[in-house]
């Protein structure tokens, strides 16, 4: 389908944007990637007055480090997630999962920021975001706020973000030495959605989960975090007991939709299955 006409705006600042969004009052949407919004105009589920295109902006783009954190400006593509060398030694789940995400040609065109905003529950960013303890910078006409990434995820489509604010940038605090990480994402092809995904991050004690963050990828209206398994990991040795008892934690706690993908069974038993991988190889890369 064609999506209703619409018009066209390609700031080159954030203060240009956040300008245009105020003066359009609620008539407008921001455009990253736009793999997510695109879509959702053509089947007219969105059909925005104006088009507010952030690809213009510098400001938005590149990954730095700031101290102990690694900042990613959210228009960042996957693509160079993948290739950027201080992620991959200081954070690298991040170059690993976007590898997962779509296909080349999505991963040079799609964004951060734009996965993240947009609130899809199939969306990988997320719950990523989650595992990692991110915090989401935010700008709009009363300046800049930061947001914890637990949390943030409201339901489907739904953030703490406001309708007159832009996502400018992610922070991720750099691994410590011994950290594991892991995202493992079922499937049915290449290009698609996750049918369930879970991403680990990890540090051990001797033989024993010192500490561990675990989230959800589309077993819920949102992106979930799992504490009730993480507790049940804490101070104990990441044996099979254990595995299943964070797995059986988890499935307490899905809350999938049906769909092409599967039932709600099968999605919630899939999701148990990739806790335990993505648990058993975030425990391996412990060093």
């Amino acid at each position: 389908m064609i999506p209703p006409s619409f018009d066209y705006h390609a700031p080159q600042t954030v203060e240009e944007a956040l300008g245009l969004l105020a003066s359009l009052d609620g008539d407008a949407k921001v455009l990253a990637g736009g793999h997510s919004l695109l879509p959702m105009m053509k089947l007219r589920f969105a059909q925005p007055g104006t088009l507010i295109d952030l690809n213009k902006i510098p400001s938005l783009r590149g990954i730095r480090q700031e101290g102990d954190a690694i900042v990613i400006g959210a228009m960042t593509v996957e693509n160079d997630l993948i290739t950027s060398e201080l992620l991959r030694s200081r954070v690298p789940l991040l170059p690993e999962a976007a590898a997962l995400i779509a296909d080349p040609q999505v991963r040079s065109r799609g964004t951060i920021g734009g996965d993240i905003a947009h609130g899809d529950p199939g969306n990988d960013h997320p719950a990523l975001s989650i595992a990692l303890n991110a915090t989401f910078v935010v700008q709009g006409p009363n300046g800049r706020r930061e947001l914890a990434a637990d949390g943030f995820f409201l339901g489907t489509y739904m953030t703490q973000l406001d309708d007159n604010e832009i996502l400018c940038e992610i922070k991720v605090p750099a691994f410590v030495a011994g950290t594991g990480w892991a995202y493992e994402k079922l499937k049915r092809k290449t290009g698609d959605w996750a049918t369930a995904g879970c991403a680990v991050v990890m540090r051990r004690s001797g033989d024993h989960v010192a500490d561990v963050r675990i989230a959800l990828t589309n077993v819920a209206p949102c992106a979930l975090r799992a504490q009730q398994a993480e507790q049940a990991l804490i101070n104990r040795p990441l044996d099979a007991a254990a595995l299943d008892a964070a797995a059986a934690a988890v499935v307490a706690v899905c809350d999938p939709a049906e769909d092409l993908r599967g039932d709600i069974e099968y999605k919630t038993a899939m999701a148990a299955q990739m806790v335990k991988r993505a648990l058993s190889k975030a425990w391996s890369r412990c060093a």
